[in-house]
């Protein structure tokens, strides 16, 4: 697609500083919905909406773009050690990894990108937060994982999860220390991340399968605009209600999970399922210690992205995290566009941190 990067930069601009003035864009929705269409792709989400985050994330894209033409592309991903690595059956299953130079075995972060289950890629991880990992002597690593149009949501996140099992397989070989990794992501990423933190071992030390044999837990999880439960029914309480018309297909909710009708919502397998998904129920004592910023007002929902990433999924988060006795760290920067990279380097710094970055093993 051929963007006029001028006219486009100056649009989103516009938006980007009405935005760090106040509270809320000083926009018009008829001016963003012209955005939108003609650049569907700063949709992230794809709720048929652009957020501020959204505003902020494509014009920063499209920013890096121009900059990274200017440098001959420096800011573009630097070459994995291990490439588009097979970690389970499906095609989606791949992985890369970057090894951190080493003479003992390397802590290892993970990023799991977000994109509603629905889309995204683990080539969205960012350059610099590679960088920073391998300077400081951890490794990286990046995961695809399958959408919901091929896998219920409570599969996909057992995908992230044998990602984790299938580097723990491979330590030795990838000069892993197993017992250090640190998983991170945005939205649907985010989620993952803290469902990693808080699930119970998945290891099954029966398994024929030598991958789930090992370990999936996480000594610590960073979240960007993340959820705090992937149980629907949960949210009518926790954080808000659907409006109608933010719903982009009237069996979204049965879609999810791959459920055949709305009984199986009540259904002992059904209740089973969402048990499985809600990291607020699964918070316990001795789960991972989880760092989570969001850039959205603590107002009502406004929109669909805004019910998504609403700050009151980190806020239950807290209180469930707090009553457990588990370290939790929240970072709000509603408003406060200059900050929000700032929360984000805290993040990983966060992760880094309780990785041991820089310490001997033990």
């Amino acid at each position: 697609m051929n963007l006029n990067y001028r006219g486009l930069a100056l649009c989103f601009a516009l938006v980007a500083c009405s935005m760090a003035i106040g509270a809320q864009p000083n926009v018009t929705p008829e001016q963003l919905q012209q955005l939108l269409k003609r650049y569907p792709d700063a949709d992230t989400n794809h709720d048929g909406t652009l957020s501020p985050d959204e505003v902020r994330a494509y014009r920063q894209k499209l920013a890096g773009s121009r900059k990274g033409k200017a440098r001959g592309d420096k800011a573009s991903l630097p070459p994995a050690t291990r490439a588009d690595v097979s970690y389970g059956p499906h095609e989606r299953d791949v992985l890369d990894l970057w090894i951190a130079p080493s003479g003992k075995p390397t802590p290892l972060v993970v990023f799991i990108h977000g994109g509603g289950f629905v889309s995204g890629n683990k080539s969205q991880a960012r350059p610099e937060a590679i960088r920073r990992c391998l300077d400081a002597g951890v490794s990286f690593m990046s995961i695809n994982y399958r959408f919901l149009s091929q896998a219920p949501v409570q599969d996909i996140l057992r995908d992230a999860a044998r990602a984790i099992q299938f580097v723990r397989a491979n330590a030795a070989e990838y000069n892993l220390d197993p017992r250090r990794i640190a998983a991170y992501g945005g939205s649907a990423g985010a989620g993952t991340s803290l469902w990693l933190g808080v699930h119970d071992d998945l290891a099954d030390p029966k398994s024929a399968d030598p991958v789930l044999r090992q370990s999936s837990r996480i000594v610590a999880a960073g979240c960007i605009s993340g959820q705090a439960t992937y149980d629907l029914v949960e949210w009518q309480e926790v954080i808000g209600k659907f409006k109608p018309e933010w719903y982009s297909d009237p069996e979204e909710d049965l879609k999810f999970y791959h459920f055949k009708s709305r009984d199986d919502f009540a259904t002992p397998a059904g209740r089973k399922v969402l048990d499985d998904c809600s990291m607020l129920r699964l918070i316990t004592p001795g789960d991972a210690p989880v760092f989570m910023t969001c850039s959205l007002l603590d107002t009502e929902p406004e929109n669909r992205n805004h019910l998504l990433h609403h700050p009151r999924h980190m806020q239950a988060v807290k209180e469930r995290y707090d009553k457990a006795g588990v370290e939790v760290h929240i970072v709000s920067t509603a408003g406060k566009a200059q900050e929000k990279s700032a929360g984000n380097q805290d993040l990983l710094g966060f992760l880094l941190e309780r990785l041991g970055a820089g310490k001997p093993n033990r």
